[in-house]
């Protein structure tokens, strides 16, 4: 879908397709906004009578749509309303784009024309996160519920300003869209190979990549990683992709890790047959990831940032890990496997310790669908967070309030580390019942060394079971944004 952005008009009955135009509340009921103003005198007041006629009182997403209006040339005029004006905010605007674009994009509209003044960049961004499906796989008309539009211009004041915003946030949506397909795509699609295939795409941007492959894995000692892929057919992979965007290339870089289990079976203690093909989005954390390495690419953004994934398929076989397996780690620490099923702290083990090793990041910050506990703890709203600093949780946590990707911080602590001590070895790979996510961020925080990091479990906010504004069901991108945010915020020269 192509966005326009162009300067508001003088007048608007020459505009064909759908127009949008505004109407805020205020303590009289409503107001209509300059545009809807002089539709409803192009109409003959056409809008101020549908509006009194549904009970129209300009709440925000509240909408009244008249067909084929006599005395302009549009198929159909939409009226949204926004609220009260004073809490239209950037997020409120991405979020009526979302629900304008939702409205309209079945109706059989080409062309969609959007009249407004304030955060005009972020509706458009509204608009272009909302319109995503992921449909590639339909092949037979019953299936096919079509999009229709096609374009949307954004009429606007100051339209070369918000056209120079949007073009960042454009960049900012591919990256979402990249991670949201990445999520969506099946098992027999999306495996370590053609993953790494996936993010190569990435050096057409100016992405270093580089891959350590099983061998190379081996001479390292990530027994923690390999473990987890030996029963697979596919090869185990870890991807380190770098942007080196600060004016220093030298000056101490960021770091993001994600957890890319693209098909997760639970191994040998496997999981019940109901709901596992949701377990292609076992490797949301790594898309974020990946997705956020395309945004800040794509946007140049000025910083230096290493983003580190281990690609790999949990699976049962006779080559597969055994429960009561103890195998090493990068680290030198032993790790007594309870249960092959809590293998995604396996897998970031040894891609933290790789990171801190090798880039010396002033910080990390590690992503993976991790336990079912935290969806438990904190639902589909709220990512969990747990950290060994106070001020880049503070920072993270501004950044998720500001993009709509909130978190949650949660504690750890000794007596929760002490629950993961094994009999046997250095640490075992779960806790226990209690504390599922907590014991799973101690068992990580054993793997950072004094290198400050947040841990974020977003197997909640990966995939929603219901559309959401901004996002259809299904994969939501989540993370890509919030990553991106940070890093403008704070972290830019």
């Amino acid at each position: 879908m192509k966005i326009n952005i162009k300067e508001i008009p003088n007048e608007y009955s020459k505009i064909g397709g759908a127009i949008v135009v505004f109407s805020m509340q205020n303590d009289d009921g409503y107001e209509f906004r300059p545009p809807a103003v002089k539709l409803d005198e192009a109409t003959g007041e056409a809008l101020s009578k549908a509006a009194a006629s549904s009970d129209f009182k300009g709440k925000f997403g509240q909408m009244v749509e008249i067909l084929a209006p006599v005395g302009v040339a549009a198929s159909r005029i939409l009226l949204v309303g926004i609220g009260e004006e004073a809490k239209f905010t950037p997020l409120k605007a991405e979020q009526i784009g979302g629900k304008v674009i939702n409205k309209l994009m079945y109706s059989n509209e080409k062309d969609v024309t959007i009249v407004i003044g304030k955060h005009a960049a972020h509706c458009a961004m509204g608009v272009l996160l909302r319109h995503y499906k992921f449909d590639k796989y339909y092949t037979t008309e019953k299936n096919i519920k079509k999009i229709s539009v096609e374009q949307v211009t954004i009429l606007t004041l100051e339209a070369k300003k918000v056209a120079k915003e949007f073009k960042e946030f454009e960049k900012i949506a591919d990256g979402v869209i990249w991670a949201r397909n990445l999520v969506s795509e099946p098992g027999n699609v999306i495996y370590p190979e053609s993953y790494l295939e996936q993010i190569k795409e990435l050096e057409s941007l100016g992405v270093e990549i580089e891959v350590l492959n099983e061998e190379r894995m081996e001479e390292l000692g990530m027994e923690a990683i390999l473990g987890v892929g030996q029963g697979s057919a596919s090869e185990t992979l870890m991807v380190i992709m770098k942007w080196m965007g600060s004016k220093d290339k030298s000056a101490q870089p960021i770091a993001f890790v994600g957890k890319g289990v693209t098909f997760d079976t639970g191994g040998i203690s496997l999981k019940p047959g109901a709901g596992m093909e949701d377990m292609k989005f076992d490797m949301g954390g790594s898309a974020a990831v990946v997705g956020a390495m395309k945004a800040l690419a794509g946007r140049k953004a000025k910083a230096n940032v290493i983003g580190v994934v281990g690609l790999v398929e949990n699976m049962p076989s006779g080559t597969a890990q055994r429960p009561g397996d103890v195998v090493s780690s990068m680290s030198g620490q032993t790790i007594e496997v309870i249960n092959t099923d809590a293998e995604g702290r396996l897998v970031l083990a040894d891609c933290l310790w790789y990171c801190q090793d090798t880039y010396k990041p002033k910080f990390m910050i590690d992503l993976a669908t991790l336990t079912g506990a935290m969806m438990i703890a904190l639902g589909q709203d709220y990512a969990g967070i747990f950290s060994n600093n106070d001020e880049l949780c503070e920072r993270l946590t501004a950044a998720g309030q500001t993009v709509d990707e909130p978190v949650w911080r949660m504690p750890i602590g000794d007596g929760y580390d002490k629950l993961i001590d094994s009999d046997i070895a250095d640490m075992k790979n779960v806790g226990g019942r209690y504390a599922g996510s907590i014991t799973a961020a101690q068992f990580l925080q054993r793997f950072v060394n004094e290198t400050p990091w947040i841990h974020i479990d977003i197997a909640g906010t990966a995939w929603r079971q219901k559309p959401s504004d901004v996002a259809e069901k299904g994969a939501t991108g989540y993370g890509v944004r919030l990553l991106d945010q940070l890093v403008r915020d704070h972290y830019e020269d």
